[in-house]
């Protein structure tokens, strides 16, 4: 289902400053980086990219393109069938790009207001080549290939991943399974 007014899922080309994170240090004298513009940026620059670009039948691959003290950048690559579990990213804000293929995000929601589990958002976002999605620390998703041909993502998050939170449907909500941490669990 397209979303072409969602100001979080745009193509490449059409990146905004909206979509920033702070960065490590203190509130007032950390920078913030656009997500946006960096995970555009790093697409553009394919000699980067290409060489981390492998297919496993067995599961995604992954291979971090960059760890700097502000963000860390990494290149995801997917086989049709594959996908994610539900997941969060640990407090950390995100963007992807799709580099070759299409892949499809599922959200669900989280309203701070209530004790009640995440709830599964109805419909899903097709992204294409080109087009990039941006997403704020509290953003819980599920990506997967849907479609035929095998797809390459580039990931951005700042601050860097510590811990991800998986999740597994009951009904229509979610319910916290694992933690993952950076170090221990990938």
């Amino acid at each position: 289902m397209p979303y072409a007014s969602d100001p979080a899922r745009t193509p490449a080309s059409r990146h905004t400053d909206r979509f920033t994170a702070p960065t490590r240090g203190s509130r007032s004298t950390r920078p913030r980086i656009n997500l946006v513009e960096l995970a555009t940026r790093l697409a553009g620059q394919q000699r980067l990219w290409q060489p981390l670009v492998a297919f496993d039948p067995a599961h995604r691959h992954y291979e971090r393109l960059a760890a700097e003290p502000d963000f860390e950048a990494w290149v995801l690559t997917w086989l049709p069938g594959q996908g994610t579990a539900w997941h969060d990213h640990g407090g950390s804000a995100g963007a992807f790009t799709v580099l070759e293929g299409r892949l499809t995000e599922r959200t669900a929601s989280i309203d701070p207001r209530s004790d009640l589990a995440p709830r599964i958002d109805a419909g899903f976002r097709d992204l294409d080549a080109g087009e990039v999605r941006a997403f704020g620390t509290r953003h819980l998703h599920r990506v997967t290939n849907d479609h035929l041909r095998p797809a390459v993502s580039l990931h951005v998050y700042a601050p860097a991943l510590v811990e991800m939170n998986e999740y597994t449907p009951v009904g229509s909500r979610l319910q916290l399974t694992t933690s993952q941490l950076a170090g221990a669990n990938w």
